[in-house]
């Protein structure tokens, strides 16, 4: 946005029933190209038609990647060179597809803003989405295949390899990204994942920063997360596994001192809010307001480890959004987290808001 735009937005904020000869006497511009910022403002979702409606800021938009899911578990321990007995499941995926899902189940407006492949695996995870979630912003991309991932898992549920066929989101570019800005920039916040390429990432990041709309980056991956930049400025929370944040700050974690330094760490590089997971010890967190803790999850059966980490993001966004400081926001994703452990789902059909107000009050 421009400063002819920014001068014209701050006007019609005002007055939004200011006429366009008004605007060109009070900007200074004529009426012609007063006419043409006003088209490209409503272009871009920043004002809603006549009487120049400014879109109010409502629930979340997950960026990234939507896949197919598939998870083969073991039924004994994996003997190498020899088949292994193993049961085989198919579901919807991806880390953006899977925190909105989670959202939307909890009651929060969310809005996806994905690609997906051509085919009829594409045409299946979108209508398996929109159950839950806007996905009017996601679109098929032509001659492309879906993205898949898939996990081995050992009879207790744990990931013990994984493989992802991502090459569809090379094709996402900035023109994509500036195409949806409308749906991004109208949300309470902005979900990040790391799944598309280094110059779409940034360009998010540091436009979010601009426009001042509230951030959380997911990281995905170790090898994904080096994607992103140095500078985290204007990132609201920055919510990582060990292995991510040892990836992107090149260092070992080994103590729980070592998690504490590796939050601090990011927190200066810019992000307000840091959390690292711990896997079965749970996780920590740091922030700018020198707020540290570490919480430990509750003991519940583990059936599939698969879309946990997905499910402790919407949770810890959830609570964020409705009110939480960081602790309470950071339990209620642990609670989250806890109910998708018990599940052989990648998102757990029993996640509700009562349900998560129920083992909410149990845990804790």
């Amino acid at each position: 946005m421009n400063d002819k735009e920014k001068l014209l937005l701050s006007l019609i904020e005002r007055n939004p029933f200011m006429s366009q000869q008004e605007l060109s006497e009070k900007s200074g511009l004529s009426r012609s190209a007063v006419a043409g910022y006003i088209s490209n403002l409503i272009k871009e979702g920043r004002i809603l038609g006549r009487a120049y409606m400014l879109p109010g800021k409502k629930g979340v938009t997950c960026i990234g990647g939507a896949n197919i899911d598939r998870k083969l578990q073991l039924h004994a321990e994996l003997i190498p060179e020899t088949s292994n007995p193993a049961q085989s499941s198919q579901a919807s995926g991806g880390v953006a597809r899977n925190i909105s899902e989670n959202l939307g189940r909890l009651g929060l407006q969310s809005c996806l803003v994905t690609v997906v492949g051509d085919d009829t695996e594409g045409s299946w995870l979108l209508n398996q989405t929109k159950n839950h979630v806007d996905v009017s912003s996601s679109i098929g991309l032509y001659k492309e295949t879906t993205g898949t991932y898939s996990a081995i898992l050992n009879q207790r549920g744990e990931m013990m390899f994984a493989l992802a066929d991502m090459d569809l989101y090379e094709s996402v570019d900035i023109g994509f990204i500036e195409k949806k800005w409308g749906a991004i920039a109208s949300s309470e916040m902005v979900i990040l994942d790391t799944n598309f390429p280094d110059e779409v990432l940034h360009y998010i990041i540091r436009r979010c920063q601009s426009e001042e709309i509230p951030l959380t980056i997911v990281p995905v991956s170790a090898p994904k997360i080096k994607k992103l930049p140095s500078s985290l400025e204007g990132v609201t929370w920055f919510i990582c596994n060990k292995g991510e944040a040892e990836a992107y700050l090149d260092m070992t974690i080994e103590s729980e001192g070592d998690f504490f330094k590796a939050a601090k760490m990011i927190t200066q590089k810019g992000a307000e809010r840091v959390v690292i997971t711990r896997g079965d010890q749970g996780l920590i967190y740091y922030t700018v307001y020198k707020e540290a803790s570490a919480i430990l999850p509750p003991e519940v059966k583990v059936v599939d480890v698969t879309g946990a980490g997905d499910a402790l993001v919407a949770g810890i966004i959830y609570g964020y959004i409705k009110g939480s400081d960081t602790d309470g926001a950071c339990r209620i994703g642990i609670t989250c987290s806890s109910l998708t452990l018990q599940s052989v789902h990648t998102v757990s059909p029993s996640l509700t808001k009562g349900k998560l107000q129920q083992q909410f009050s149990q845990y804790y």
